[in-house]
């Protein structure tokens, strides 16, 4: 698996007043728990996807709200059907507000074996 870094989509406030916001899946959608760590130049944020690439991430900043989702697509085994299942199907999304001690331009998120790395630099 390669390792790409994915930037984050920023809009204008006046473009966001426009939008409205509609779930368009019909799928669960969990809050994945997440480790902050903290050093003088950076916060990082590690939070567990799993079934999540970096092609299914979608990391977006609004009015200092920093969003994280993952879609990820699930395995269908042909000529199988599902018997018992530990978990349930569905999307991943956190929030977090930021200070405006981070510096928006250059917050990164990666995905790597299911685990979601998002660096805010200070």
């Amino acid at each position: 698996m390669t390792n790409q870094v994915k930037s984050i989509e920023t809009r204008p406030e006046e473009e966001l007043a426009e939008q409205k916001t509609e779930q368009i899946r019909d799928r669960r959608v969990y809050m994945p728990r997440t480790d902050i760590f903290e050093d003088p130049d950076k916060l990082v944020l590690v939070m567990d996807v799993p079934g999540a690439d970096d092609k299914s991430v979608e990391v977006t900043l609004e009015k200092n709200v920093l969003t994280i989702s993952a879609y990820p697509v699930y395995a269908k085994y042909e000529g199988h059907s599902l018997a018992y299942a530990e978990y349930g199907e569905g999307d991943y999304q956190r929030s977090f507000a930021l200070s405006d001690e981070i510096d928006r331009g250059r917050i990164e998120a990666k995905v790597r074996n299911g685990v979601l790395y998002c660096t805010c630099p200070r």
